[in-house]
């Protein structure tokens, strides 16, 4: 992963609406250069927020969604063999760390915990990354932040990330919107009225209520947008509610059956 900082720019204002002080508190941490860490649940907006700083500080974006299968060297690089025979090839936290970059690690707690510990570097004192197979330092731009979300309702003992980990940043928490919030931000994305997306909001505050109960997770703003997008398009939206409240959250019966009498309480 090669390039210049204006390919990873972002052009355009993502839409983005504030909770509290996050933006305030944000901006206060990249000037001081601090790791940060992104704490709620999928679909929340925690990715929009990091596109929607990156914006506002005018500053190179580079996403990793994390994986199980990620290795050490697909987040610093590798060496490759083509025609002219071997060459390295920086990864993404390379890049970013030479280019001056946000560098936003999405969902670390997926990736394997020997691969997480590559960042330790990059969030200390020494602001450093060592590429042990080019036995080279990369000493990280002076611009150059990291970032990374981590959703605590979803881990287990085997998935959490360590102490040693989690105290090398700063924290954001972040959750599902209030319901005049999440409904202005269904009513935009989505591009549908009011009263529609004050009913979406509606039923997913009721699944959310399950969770625990049946359900591993609530539904999120994300989904909602994508039953705003369906209806928008002239999908009937008891049906959209189905394809994109209902099914996606589970394959249980019974909990399809509530969740299905929930939106036919609005629909």
């Amino acid at each position: 992963m090669t390039g210049n900082s204006e390919q990873y720019r972002i052009r355009q204002q993502p839409y983005y609406r504030p909770m509290g002080d996050e933006v305030d508190l944000f901006s206060a941490a990249y000037a001081a250069r601090m790791p940060i860490m992104l704490k709620g649940p999928t679909g929340c907006g925690k990715t929009r927020f990091i596109e929607h700083m990156a914006w506002k500080l005018d500053r190179p974006l580079i996403t990793v969604a994390c994986n199980e299968d990620m290795t050490a060297s697909d987040l610093v690089g590798r060496f490759l063999l083509d025609a002219s025979g071997t060459r390295w090839q920086d990864g993404p936290l390379t890049t970013a760390a030479r280019i001056g970059a946000i560098c936003y690690l999405d969902e670390v707690v997926e990736a394997r915990q020997d691969t997480t510990v590559v960042i330790h570097p990059l969030t200390d004192h020494r602001r450093a990354l060592p590429l042990d197979k080019k036995a080279e330092l990369v000493d990280a731009h002076p611009d150059f932040q990291l970032v990374i979300s981590y959703n605590p309702g979803y881990q287990n003992l085997l998935k959490d990330l360590k102490q040693s980990t989690k105290q090398r940043f700063g924290a954001l928490d972040f959750h599902y919107p209030d319901t005049e919030a999440e409904a202005e931000i269904v009513c935009h994305e989505a591009g549908i009225d009011q009263a529609m997306a004050e009913k979406l909001v509606q039923i997913a505050h009721r699944a959310r209520n399950l969770k625990g109960h049946g359900l591993d997770e609530g539904i999120s703003t994300r989904l909602l947008v994508y039953a705003g997008q369906l209806i928008n398009k002239g999908i009937e939206p008891r049906v959209a509610c189905q394809m994109t409240l209902v099914r996606p959250l589970t394959d249980d019966e019974d909990m399809r059956d509530t969740l299905n009498a929930a939106v036919a309480t609005f629909f």
